[in-house]
């Protein structure tokens, strides 16, 4: 693996040196995930848009004075979930703002309304509806959360994720885009990835690029991601995520990451991550496929047939067959995973309870989905799970 000294005289690589830079990372990639890249089909679920941190780039979230915050009640979480499911979805990814309750009385009389003081309730509540009257498996993106709720959301999620973002205290100061975010805090976002690590959580993170971060930070905030990945083994997925202005942000007018600076981050992370990671790039922030395998991704995330990416919403998916074309381009197969890697899901009960093992859909013997979707084709395959 890349030593953090090597990895941060990169920073400045282009040209040719680039180039064999994402072949190499590329050869690790062929190596440790070969012939295939990957996708979860999914239904996006945005439980709650309101949050108590204010991110300079976050349009999601929503003050409840301005007449667009909500709650989804339970009647829409399943009208959602039922409509994926009808797609060939076999996810549904629950994203949400993080403890508003604390913030806001507004948040707090709706949650009571729903029978529930805390989000983290109210959310364990309607993962158990998801898991009994659907087919579909949650995965919960719900920031930073405590060791006992984190243990509380393992016996109704498949996996979790949260992005570290980067682990710079720096992003914390007055004028950067972290300023007044108490769940932005690198330390309290570590503690939740460690906590999950304690408890066998397949998880889900990475860092967002372009928000203020330097170079040495985003090398500092992959090996520390690395690190836990070494001691507990519980880290699935690291995404590496290109931050897109948005109107009416305080970092509307910020620079966005080009694309060497995405090439090159990608190829840095896939040199410096245990190579057992997979790693991810969002295919609806940059139509950039060719370039993104190139630089040694294996799979593209969550890409939905029926809901929008609801925080980046100005960005729509990629048609599968599209995605699947440009795979083949490049001499991969495009393959639909579950929202619990086959390494995972292999492990008997350590990661995934009995009780989610039994409703997890069929996999195959390699780890993947049995059903094979393309936009609204199905192909079947052998059933190992």
């Amino acid at each position: 693996m890349l030593s953090r000294q090597h990895a941060i005289a990169l920073e400045h690589a282009t040209g040719s040196q680039l180039d064999a830079l994402c072949e190499q990372a590329a050869g690790v990639r062929d190596t440790h995930w070969p012939n295939t890249l990957t996708y979860s089909r999914k239904i996006f679920i945005p439980l709650t848009n309101m949050c108590r941190d204010t991110c300079g780039y976050c349009t999601f979230v929503k003050h409840p004075d301005s007449g667009q915050a909500n709650i989804l009640n339970p009647s829409q979480v399943l009208a959602s979930v039922l409509k994926g499911q009808a797609q060939g979805c076999k996810e549904a990814l629950f994203s949400l703002g993080e403890k508003p309750e604390k913030r806001y009385r507004y948040a707090k009389d709706w949650l009571a309304t729903l029978g529930h003081t805390s989000m983290v309730d109210y959310l364990t509540e309607v993962c158990e509806m998801v898991l009994d009257k659907s087919l579909m498996i949650p995965h919960v993106n719900a920031g930073t959360l405590t060791f006992n709720e984190l243990k509380q959301l393992k016996n109704v999620s498949g996996s979790m994720g949260m992005m570290l973002e980067c682990t710079s205290d720096r992003l914390m100061k007055k004028g950067q885009p972290h300023y007044a975010c108490p769940d932005k805090v690198p330390g309290i976002r570590i503690k939740t990835l460690e906590d999950a690590g304690k408890l066998d959580i397949p998880f889900t993170t990475g860092i967002l690029i372009g928000i203020g971060e330097t170079w040495e930070e985003r090398v500092d905030s992959l090996i520390a991601i690395n690190s836990l990945y070494q001691e507990y083994g519980h880290i699935q997925e690291v995404i590496i995520q290109n931050f897109r202005a948005k109107a009416g942000t305080a970092m509307a007018n910020a620079p966005e990451p080009t694309l060497d600076d995405m090439r090159r981050t990608l190829a840095m992370a896939r040199l410096i991550l245990d190579p057992a990671i997979s790693l991810q790039a969002p295919p609806n922030l940059a139509q950039e496929y060719p370039h993104y395998i190139a630089a040694g991704i294996n799979d593209w995330g969550g890409i939905s047939p029926l809901t929008k990416d609801f925080i980046n919403p100005e960005r729509s998916w990629p048609q599968i067959t599209e995605l699947a074309s440009a795979c083949e381009q490049q001499g991969y197969a495009l393959q639909e995973r579950l929202t619990v890697y086959p390494k995972y899901l292999q492990a008997g009960e350590r990661y995934v309870t009995k009780a989610l093992h039994q409703a997890m859909p069929a996999w195959r013997n390699d780890g993947l989905a049995v059903e094979q979707c393309i936009d609204n084709t199905t192909f079947q395959g052998v059933a190992h799970g």
